[in-house]
């Protein structure tokens, strides 16, 4: 569904602002997570797979979607957590961490690892002592992106789409975007809103989309990096919730539509544009955010 945004900062400048409420196909499934794990699972059972093992930190919307989707599909999930802190009192992180939590009473099997082996995740070395141990199981990347990911990623635009100027999306690890480029029309431009700091993920999305220039990254609204923020962004994500009853996520979401508003302030955008914005998820993380916040003595939290 396509929900029409009204703000002033839009009517001033004579701008029609559409959200792609994806977040609303699955509570713990939904957005880019839904898309992406679409052909992979159908994937793994057509190779005869019975167990699905991927990558994720502590807060990972990929390891809960992975988790519940695997569940309902019925594969054995195992989950390789960065941090091996969080493995010494099991209990203690899941009664502190409701994503990993939520995982684990949807079957997942946790590993965790130090920084330095989690940074090995694409070691083959690595996959082969995984499989030694855990059996023959199907292995999605981190973040979900690989060629199959990017094929359900190109499905969110649909036909009423093409009325369109611009597609906004933010981006982790490249998988939606490249979607998004692949599936655009010839008029259409796709900007996308990186959460991660770094030029990485130019030659990471290139590499997926070597036949198309309809793009751009807009790189000055990570807010310091992954997981960063300001008290700015969680006003912002509060009144944007409160004027237009969209929940915003604080890693991704939060962040693009912060982008796209200020840009339009700054007239980026030719007055009488059509924009639609990907919602991509990722509410799940917003109750694990604010518990941080409360630990650390703010006052702060974004309304759910």
């Amino acid at each position: 569904m396509n929900q029409q945004i009204f703000l002033k900062e839009l009517s001033d400048k004579k701008i029609k602002m559409f959200v792609k409420r994806e977040d609303q196909i699955h509570p713990f499934v939904s957005g880019n997570k839904f898309r992406k794990l679409k052909y992979n699972l159908t994937h793994a059972k057509l190779q005869g797979k019975k167990t699905l093992l991927t990558f994720g930190g502590a807060f990972s919307n990929h390891i809960l979607a992975t988790a519940v989707a695997g569940k309902k599909e019925g594969f054995k999930t195992i989950g390789i957590i960065r941090g091996d802190e969080l493995g010494k009192n099991l209990e203690k992180t899941l009664e502190q961490n409701s994503t990993l939590r939520q995982a684990s009473e949807n079957g997942m099997h946790f590993e965790f690892v130090s920084r330095e082996q989690y940074r090995q995740k694409e070691d083959q070395d690595l996959i082969k002592r995984l499989k030694k141990y855990y059996g023959d199981f199907y292995l999605v990347p981190e973040g979900g992106t690989n060629e199959l990911a990017i094929k359900g990623c190109e499905e969110i635009l649909t036909d009423e789409d093409e009325q369109f100027d611009y597609i906004c999306s933010c981006v982790g690890t490249g998988g939606t975007i490249s979607g998004l480029i692949k599936s655009a029309k010839e008029h259409q431009t796709v900007l996308g809103f990186p959460a991660l700091k770094g030029d990485f993920l130019q030659g990471e999305i290139e590499g997926f989309v070597t036949e198309r220039d309809n793009w751009k990254l807009i790189t000055k609204y990570h807010f310091g990096g992954y997981g960063k923020f300001s008290e700015e962004l969680i006003h912002f994500i509060n009144q944007f919730k409160e004027q237009t009853q969209i929940p915003l996520d604080p890693i991704y979401t939060g962040k693009m539509l912060f982008g796209i508003i200020d840009m339009i302030k700054q007239d980026k955008f030719p007055q009488g544009s059509n924009i639609l914005v990907i919602h991509t998820g990722g509410l799940q993380g917003i109750e694990g955010f604010n518990e941080r916040l409360r630990k650390k003595g703010s006052d702060l939290k974004i309304h759910i």
